[in-house]
């Protein structure tokens, strides 16, 4: 058999009925809201009983819009580079971070040998200690916040 002799099961494909095709009631069956042009449901609509949205219970709240998100690397990845300078850019650069939120932190997994200059927005403890432990500097970068965010701070007028 070959993709070119392939063929369905019969009756596992059915042809799409085709509303408004004359007869009585144009393939609508009888009467009702279904059968009147325009109707549409409601998304979770359940023909009038509770719908699952309101049938379960709501727990807790969500503050997930005004989160910061970290793109994280540890210091086994950074030692493995074998270079004197970390920026977030080389990083993007190397493939280590995939998504570039904008934000990064070293966390403190793994040995640093030889000393590096790490620019970051944040720093564990641990990495902290790590890397000026093996004589390496720390750069804090500062964070730009997109205008977005900026603009979401609300002005306390007196």
């Amino acid at each position: 058999m070959e993709l070119h002799n392939m063929k369905s099961a019969s009756g596992s494909r059915h042809n799409k009925k085709r509303i408004g095709r004359g007869d009585k009631t144009a393939g609508r069956g009888e009467n009702g809201q279904k059968s009147r042009s325009g109707y549409s449901t409601k998304i979770g609509f359940e023909g009038g009983q509770n719908p699952l949205y309101r049938r379960l219970p709501k727990r807790g709240f969500s503050n997930s819009i005004y989160k910061t998100i970290y793109s994280i690397v540890n210091l086994d990845s950074i030692q493995k580079l074998n270079i004197n300078e970390v920026t977030p850019e080389i990083l993007i650069e190397v493939g280590i971070i995939k998504n570039n939120y904008g934000l990064l932190k070293v966390l403190g997994n793994g040995e640093i040998k030889s000393p590096i200059k790490v620019s970051a927005h944040k720093f564990s403890k641990s990495a902290k200690a790590n890397i000026e432990k093996a004589g390496g500097t720390i750069n804090l970068l500062v964070a730009n916040l997109p205008i977005e965010e900026t603009s979401r701070k609300i002005e306390v007028k007196n």
